[in-house]
């Protein structure tokens, strides 16, 4: 028995407040995208001001990423059943208070805990805004709408740790690094209040009940992946961690055939089956996972080099970031000059090779000038990086969510949403242990920075060879609704 493919019923605002409603979704991704790595400048304050291990660090940064993966598939299903506007706003609202909660939080315990929480606010809030564009716009406004987030991705890439360095450096009424929380509180409170007035609301009308144990079997899977890779260097790698890490693989495979049975029953699956029958989809997640985890993974090993290396302030060490952050802007714009529909999928590929080059000429400034560098000297590889990221980023979702049918279009903002955040959290996880690890092997700091870019280059390498799994171009054929 099959799944007969629910409809969808989009009660639309005016033709013209598509466009302030898009504003509304960019927003709680700035808001998402400030948050996720703005603990990468403020990490080394807060844990001299709160204390804690090591791991701390990377909790900061991987508790919200994490919490974020696991439910943003849930997200996007709450979204189909109970409405993405309604979802939205109650995402938007739970994420703001939770930020306030960060702010006033007194120990590393609850702070991590407020961050968990955060981040699973997020996962309500984030799948309704992409799945909202598919029923907002025509297709031949897809990939303007699509295109968007490009800029304010890879801005808030960037500038999360340059406002984060700001606001720590400083210390607005005396709050330190809680001011990076407590910011959110008027950005999310507009974001609520907009979205009263412009977002449509958007249901799946054949809807049913959404897979409690589904959520149950992906949630335990991902969980047992990331925990013991944060934990295992502090405990010294028992044996417990490897078997967790290996059962996370057989719960990642148990979801699977559930979901594929679950499906075969008529019932609504997590995650719908056929979105991985599409080429576009299945290589976008792939892809995206590598990249992903490349690129916030090297985000917080910078911060770590910067401050805690190199002895900058907060406020130093977010700016030396800035040409990347210039970068990705000129890439973005080279993107939307018209490459993006001359070249298709060869502007990600392009962009991985340029991207690589910028981590490769950052890697050798490092091995010539040593703990001596300046920022002004690591700013030529860290621009050329922003510029194959603006290139990336720009087509990225436009290419791996065109095609999917708008039925599917919760399901697979959530999931694709979802494995962003799942590579964010393994990237912190992996390249901030592989790093720390090699500073506890008696390395110096530019060593383990060397040793660290040449990860992050092949991973840009595996994103490249992914990227041929991908369509040449995007398909924008769906009818709107």
């Amino acid at each position: 028995m099959t799944v007969t493919a629910p409809s969808a019923v989009t009660t639309l605002q005016p033709h013209r407040w598509r466009w302030p409603a898009l504003g509304v979704i960019l927003a709680a991704e700035v808001m998402d995208m400030l948050d996720a790595l703005i603990t990468t400048i403020a990490a080394p304050t807060i844990r001299q001001d709160l204390g804690g291990e090591e791991s701390l660090v990377q909790w900061l940064g991987a508790g919200y990423t994490l919490a974020m993966a696991v439910g943003l598939i849930t997200g996007g299903r709450l979204g189909d059943l109970l409405g993405r506007k309604r979802m939205f706003l109650i995402g938007a609202a739970g994420f703001t208070v939770m930020s306030l909660l960060c702010g006033l939080a007194g120990d590393p315990e609850l702070l991590i805990a407020g961050r968990a929480l955060q981040g699973l606010f997020g996962a309500v809030m984030l799948p309704q805004g992409l799945g909202m564009i598919k029923e907002m716009f025509p297709p031949e406004e897809l990939g303007k709408a699509f295109g968007a987030f490009g800029p304010v991705m890879t801005l808030g890439s960037v500038g999360g740790p340059i406002l984060g360095g700001w606001l720590v450096d400083a210390d607005l009424f005396g709050a330190g690094w809680r001011m990076i929380f407590l910011i959110n509180l008027p950005l999310g409170l507009a974001a609520v209040l907009a979205g009263l007035k412009f977002l449509p609301e958007v249901r799946l009308t054949d809807a049913t009940r959404l897979d409690l144990v589904g959520v149950l079997l992906v949630s335990a899977a991902a969980f047992l992946l990331v925990y013991p890779l944060i934990q295992g260097p502090e405990l010294d790698w028992p044996v417990w961690t490897f078997a967790s890490m290996a059962g996370s693989i057989v719960m990642f495979a148990v979801f699977a055939v559930f979901e594929s049975h679950r499906a075969r029953s008529g019932k609504d699956p997590l995650v719908t089956p056929s979105l991985f029958r599409k080429r576009a989809f299945t290589g976008g997640l792939v892809a995206g996972l590598a990249f992903f985890s490349g690129l916030i993974g090297f985000s917080l090993v910078l911060s770590l080099f910067t401050q805690v290396g190199l002895h900058y302030s907060p406020l130093k060490a977010g700016l030396t970031s800035l040409p990347q952050a210039l970068g990705s802007v000129a890439g973005f714009g080279l993107a939307m000059s018209g490459l993006q529909e001359k070249l298709g999928r060869g502007l990600l590929q392009i962009g991985a090779v340029v991207m690589a080059a910028g981590a490769v000429v950052f890697g050798v400034t490092v091995h010539l000038t040593g703990l001596d560098v300046s920022p002004w000297q690591l700013a030529p590889g860290l621009a050329i990086a922003g510029i194959g990221m603006g290139m990336i980023m720009a087509p990225f979702f436009d290419i791996v969510l065109a095609g999917v049918d708008h039925r599917e279009s919760g399901s697979a903002s959530g999931t694709l949403t979802a494995v962003q955040q799942l590579g964010a959290a393994l990237g912190t996880a992996v390249l901030g242990t592989f790093f720390f690890h090699l500073l506890k092997a008696q390395w110096s700091f530019g060593a383990a920075m060397q040793a660290t870019v040449w990860v992050e280059v092949g991973l840009l390498g595996l994103t490249l060879a992914l990227s041929f799994l991908l369509p040449r171009r995007a398909q924008t054929d769906q009818p709107a609704h």
